[in-house]
């Protein structure tokens, strides 16, 4: 196996403009990636530890300089993440656990929450279509037998057992226009 060059700063920027042609990040992420790469250099070189704690030093800026220059933004990021996931259907409330696993602080994730301005029984609505639960399942009789595991299914999701009774228990046809 071929060993890998020495990580630099110019050479962590370039890895970080790399990464984020391809992906949409957070700050969080971006430095993770990047000290991935320092952390395997130091493995397959068996590099000191204060030469791996400078390279996490120089992760750490080439992540602030991609930051300063709109590269990498949390608040965009955390904005289009919150609105894939309203599409797919997901509660408030694990979007936010959504956000803060990708590294998006309270704050950040809190403003896209509000700008989402969600609403937990659409969304459970949203979620129940795309999944075929409860009024949107094919089969009529399976409906009623289904019931209660369609719940189950919601409230895994992270819906309060009054929107995925809701959702449920609901019309398909009425709230959503399907009817002529």
């Amino acid at each position: 196996m071929k060993t890998p060059k020495e990580p630099g700063l110019e050479s962590l920027k370039r890895s970080a403009v790399a990464y984020l042609e391809r992906y949409a990040a957070s700050q969080a992420m971006l430095r993770a990636v990047l000290k991935r790469r320092v952390q395997r250099w130091a493995r397959l070189t068996g590099a000191e530890a204060g030469a791996v704690a400078a390279k996490m030093g120089l992760a750490d800026e080439a992540v602030a300089v991609a930051a300063r220059a709109g590269l990498v933004d949390d608040a965009r990021f955390a904005g289009a993440r919150t609105a894939t996931l309203v599409r797919k259907g997901w509660p408030a409330r694990r979007i936010g656990a959504a956000l803060a696993q990708k590294g998006v602080s309270r704050e950040t994730a809190a403003a896209a929450l509000e700008v989402a301005a969600l609403d937990d029984g659409a969304a459970a609505r949203r979620f129940a279509e795309r999944r075929r639960l409860g009024p949107w399942r094919i089969s009529a009789e399976k409906r009623a037998e289904k019931r209660e595991k369609d719940i189950a299914a919601l409230m895994r999701t992270g819906f309060s057992l009054s929107h995925a009774r809701a959702a449920i228990d609901g019309s398909a046809g009425g709230e959503h226009g399907d009817e002529d």
